[in-house]
């Protein structure tokens, strides 16, 4: 097993420089560091470090090397923390990933009842596409994942997929867009620019093949994998654009659209994806609640999770 304390020399040799700084830091004879030091690579059968006149660099190895032990540092300050905190009383933190195709109002209005709890949360956001989240959450540097797909069927982690709900697609445009339009939804849709999102997302292939069904053809103006931007292009009049159902509301008031019409054949899902299938932490549980309940509709209540 890895010593964890020759590790924590090789780190702050590496951060500081040299032996000698490390040493004065650490209140050790160079002696003594140097010997863990090496200690450490006949443990990893290489070395780490390559003398630079008087001076020691990092080769390859020690570079690798010193990014995990950036990271294993890191998370043990991040542990550290979070049990001070829930024996202070301070917020606990709770470490949320946002697949970057998920549209920024309906992770809002997911995360939100996290905040509500009895004892104080502090939510920390990491926004990126969904394999590089799935494997922060299998090193257990998040909590939760939020997509708008469940975990891929090839996903190298193991996880657990929690579906939050789902809704209808609705179709909206500026009100000047809208007055040139011909024929009533979705027949309105024929010829006219329409905004989609990107291949990324699990929307994109529903709203292809329904338009193909319908034998619809619009002129695809954009594409966008940030539906926030899609919809700022779409307020100014570039071309109609979807969006949840559940959010048309705040659409049509914050951006001063027009709706032109929905389906429930093209459907957004959501989903809360876990290294636990049985899941026990409150601010995901609040969540879970929340959706089935609240954003979705659909009265559904979560076990407790085992003891």
């Amino acid at each position: 097993m890895l010593n964890y304390k020759q590790l924590h020399y090789f780190w702050s040799v590496a951060k500081a420089g040299g032996i000698s700084r490390a040493a004065e830091r650490l209140h050790l004879t160079p002696q003594t560091l140097s010997g863990q030091i090496a200690l450490l690579e006949d443990k990893l059968g290489t070395p780490l470090f390559r003398r630079v006149g008087r001076r020691l660099e990092l080769n390859d190895t020690g570079r690798l090397a010193l990014s995990y032990a950036e990271d294993i540092f890191r998370t043990g300050g991040e542990l550290e923390e979070v049990l001070r905190g829930s024996q202070a009383g301070r917020p606990v933190q709770f470490r949320v990933g946002i697949a970057d195709v998920l549209p920024k109002s309906v992770a809002y209005r997911l995360l939100a009842p996290a905040m509500t709890l009895p004892e104080p949360v502090r939510i920390v956001c990491r926004e990126d596409k969904l394999e590089r989240l799935l494997g922060e959450l299998a090193m257990h540097r998040l909590d939760l994942v939020l997509a708008d797909s469940p975990m891929p069927d090839q996903a190298e982690v193991k996880g657990y997929s929690h579906k939050l709900g789902e809704c209808g697609v609705t179709f909206f445009a500026s009100p000047g867009l809208a007055a040139g339009l011909d024929g009533a939804f979705p027949a309105c849709l024929n010829d006219a620019p329409l905004l989609v999102p990107g291949e990324g997302t699990a929307m994109r292939g529903h709203l292809m093949r329904w338009l193909t069904a319908q034998n619809l053809h619009p002129r695809i103006a954009g594409e966008f994998d940030d539906s926030a931007l899609m919809n700022a292009f779409g307020q100014g009049g570039s071309g109609i654009f979807p969006a949840p159902t559940v959010i048309a509301d705040e659409i049509c008031r914050q951006q001063g659209v027009s709706v032109l019409g929905h389906t429930e054949t093209v459907s957004e899902r959501f989903y809360a994806i876990s290294v636990e299938r049985r899941l026990s932490h409150p601010a995901v549980l609040a969540i879970l609640q929340a959706a089935s309940r609240d954003l979705f509709g659909e009265d559904v209540i979560y076990p407790p999770a085992a003891s």
